[in-house]
């Protein structure tokens, strides 16, 4: 399914829309997600090699797999996640929900630290970041961004930020 739309998707610079709508009839972006949680139990290594075998196909398909999947094995190295965290594992399983990350920002050089703040409301945050780039962040169902944890806190007091597309604004 990948191949065929490959020069395509590499001639018009598109998301590759076909090999994701696949990976979900095949439950693969549940593919790390834990069997008790809904998900296919894949190892790491497993997740590999079917990147590996995707990639010849078509490496944006392959790329756009790996990198959700990075994002699914962050949230499993949580040592003690929360129940919210679970029951979005839950959701990635069930819903086969595409992740994308907002970790870089403008004008950090590259440190591992944030300039924007999550800024609680009184139905949840807000937050704005003014991200170097989100792959396919238009397509993802949810965007993983870090901040730092309030206005007050450090440039390296940061949390990590899960952000529902419904709840999502993106300006290019």
């Amino acid at each position: 399914i990948a191949g065929p739309a490959a020069d395509d998707v590499d001639r018009r610079a598109r998301f590759p829309h076909e090999a994701v709508t696949a990976m979900r009839e095949a439950r693969l972006l549940g593919a790390m997600v834990p069997r008790a949680l809904g998900g296919l139990g894949a190892s790491t290594a497993e997740v590999a090699e079917i990147t590996r075998i995707l990639a010849p196909s078509c490496a944006n398909s392959a790329m756009v797999f790996a990198m959700h999947q990075i994002e699914v094995a962050s949230l499993l190295a949580e040592e003690a996640p929360t129940e919210w965290v679970l029951g979005f594992l839950r959701r990635i399983a069930s819903e086969q929900l595409l992740i994308a990350n907002a970790g870089s920002e403008v004008g950090l050089g590259g440190q591992n630290a944030s300039i924007c703040a999550v800024q609680p409301t009184e139905s949840g945050f807000h937050l704005e970041k003014h991200a170097l780039a989100i792959s396919y962040g238009e397509y993802a169902d949810c965007i993983v961004a870090t901040a730092r944890r309030s206005a007050d806190a450090e440039s390296f007091d940061s949390v990590t930020v899960i952000c529902l597309k419904p709840h999502v604004t993106l300006e290019p």
